[in-house]
């Protein structure tokens, strides 16, 4: 008899692996992150040639780099292969640190009006990114906009991407990306 997943952590690799492996094998492998790339360059229409995709693109195939680096070099990973790598990637600053790289790349791009903040509008295209589709996961926006200045900040963002990857906490608002979750 299987278990259900009661690690918070593990329950939030699982929705990111989910959403990462866009063919559903299974795997995650380059492919998926190459198109989750393609999917922000066309959400936020950004041209391929831009500054903020190329930085994009080479901070996601650091972060590909480093999960099979600590996937014994494997070509693609299985969901607990995804799981061990992510935790070990997630807290190896010896290299690139994913936690703190992606996310300042992905702020860039949504950030479409370059005034260093986050509005509503330019939130609810990260949701279509993902393909979200909890109905609260909008919700989420006014939880992550700490200050309350109605819009996130980087500091704001970046912050909520530490607490996906490393607090307990499922109603923590760096938890609720995706929308909701449970155990």
């Amino acid at each position: 008899m299987a278990t259900a997943t009661t690690d918070p952590i593990s329950i939030k690799l699982d929705q990111l692996f989910a959403a990462i492996d866009t063919n559903n094998d299974g795997y995650v492998d380059w492919s998926d992150f190459q198109h989750l790339v393609d999917r922000y360059l066309s959400t936020y229409k950004i041209d391929k040639s831009d500054r903020r995709a190329q930085a994009l693109l080479i901070s996601y195939q650091m972060q590909w780099a480093e999960l099979l680096r600590h996937a014994d070099g494997a070509n693609r990973l299985s969901k607990e292969q995804y799981h061990f790598a992510s935790r070990a990637a997630s807290v190896d600053t010896s290299r690139f640190n994913m936690v703190e790289g992606v996310p300042h790349a992905v702020f860039d791009i949504m950030d479409t009006d370059g005034d260093n903040t986050i509005s509503k509008a330019e939130s609810k295209k990260y949701l279509e990114v993902w393909n979200v589709t909890d109905p609260g996961a909008m919700d989420t926006f006014a939880m992550l906009d700490t200050d309350g200045d109605g819009s996130i900040s980087r500091q704001e963002f970046i912050r909520a991407v530490r607490e996906f990857f490393y607090s307990p906490d499922l109603e923590a608002p760096g938890s609720l990306f995706f929308g909701h979750l449970s155990r």
